[in-house]
């Protein structure tokens, strides 16, 4: 019996972040870029990179509370901007994990109890948007705004509805953490990209939207440089038949994951994130032995899954706001704990896992204009 395949939520680049939003405005809102909020109880990340000792810049925050749990939840991902340092590995990349009740502390034991029995699938039923905490009591969860319908998927003006979708990293072990509740002062020296928020629109709006031709450029571009031979190979693998017949063409090592990270983003070349909780992601090259020797939770010793992962259109949105920044990366996979688990009273962001993949073919995202 075929397994059931995880809903995926597309991440897409919407309006600039004014002024210094404070509050549950700020970290109830997902973004690229800005500065790291902090949730009621939990400090504020101030990280540094473990390559070159310089201040990491915020790349997204996600607010993304889980279906049946009590918890706010907030996800922050960060890197360094030195040059030379974005490839670094884990040493330049982090990802944090902040939590904090939604319900009255004397709740917390039940709480407890909740998470504990938390399915894999939780998250999505009954999604909206991204985490609103504007009604009375609401039980946690993963909520999403889908958009209207797929015809109207672009062009649906989501500034209004992402005042509950933030994208926030907490960091673990950050030098002098900002105590919780209190924003980060913005110093000349820190580095910093240009905020902006994040919307989001389930995948399958744009299946019927799939723009081939530009797909089709890309891989041209790709066959040029490369020497490979592609017209029966496109014509296989950019095909809605679903046969997947092109994995069986006989071609370079490695090329095949490729074909198959072009034919999925095809639909929406724009997304700058994919979420899908305990899904499966879209690997751009082949993947190494960090995928299946995942670290378990440094927390509770359980496994990490994996939950979304930040997409080559982000490299050219993300702008500098000082200093001449930039990061290069193909895809970022972003796997945290199964059980989402948080110790009553915690204040320190949890760290988790991220596994960068480079881009195979570097000009071929750099020479992409998304906007």
């Amino acid at each position: 019996m075929a397994a059931v395949l995880k809903p995926v939520l597309l991440g897409l680049r919407d309006a600039p972040v004014h002024g210094s939003p404070t509050g549950p405005d700020a970290w109830t809102a997902s973004k690229l870029g800005g500065i790291p909020d902090a949730l009621p109880t939990v400090a504020a990340p101030r990280p540094v990179c473990q390559r070159c000792g310089q201040p990491l810049a915020l790349i997204v925050q996600v607010y993304c509370p889980l279906e049946g749990s009590p918890f706010h939840r907030l996800l922050h991902v960060f890197a360094c901007a030195c040059p030379g340092c974005s490839t670094g590995g884990a040493r330049s990349w982090k990802v944090f994990r902040s939590q904090c009740l939604q319900v009255p502390e004397r709740e917390a034991q039940d709480a407890q109890t909740q998470e504990n029995s938390l399915a894999a699938e939780d998250w999505c039923e009954g999604a909206d948007d991204w985490g609103s905490d504007t009604e009375e009591a609401p039980s946690p969860q993963l909520t999403l705004d889908f958009g209207n319908d797929a015809s109207s998927a672009k062009d649906v003006d989501w500034t209004a509805r992402l005042q509950d979708l933030r994208l926030q990293d907490a960091v673990l072990g950050a030098a002098h953490p900002v105590p919780p509740g209190e924003q980060t002062a913005l110093s000349p020296g820190l580095p910093l990209f240009l905020p902006y928020y994040i919307c989001v629109a389930d995948e399958d709006e744009y299946i019927d939207f799939v723009n081939l031709d530009h797909a089709h450029s890309l891989l041209r571009d790709y066959q040029q440089r490369e020497g490979i031979a592609m017209d029966q190979l496109l014509s296989q693998s950019l095909s809605n038949d679903g046969d997947e017949k092109y994995e069986k063409t006989v071609i370079k090592s490695g090329d095949q994951t490729f074909y198959k990270f072009m034919k999925r983003i095809a639909a929406c070349q724009e997304q700058i994130l994919r979420y899908s909780w305990s899904g499966e992601p879209l690997f751009l090259t082949c993947p190494t032995s960090e995928v299946t020797e995942l670290p378990a939770c440094s927390q509770c010793g359980g496994r990490r899954i994996f939950e979304f992962q930040l997409m080559p259109a982000l490299v050219s949105m993300l702008k500098s706001a000082n200093l001449g920044l930039s990061v290069e990366f193909g895809t970022i996979l972003v796997y945290t704990c199964e059980k989402s688990c948080w110790p009553p009273n915690h204040q320190i962001p949890m760290e988790e896992f991220c596994i960068i993949q480079e881009d195979p073919d570097e000009l071929l995202f750099k020479s992409t204009s998304f906007y």
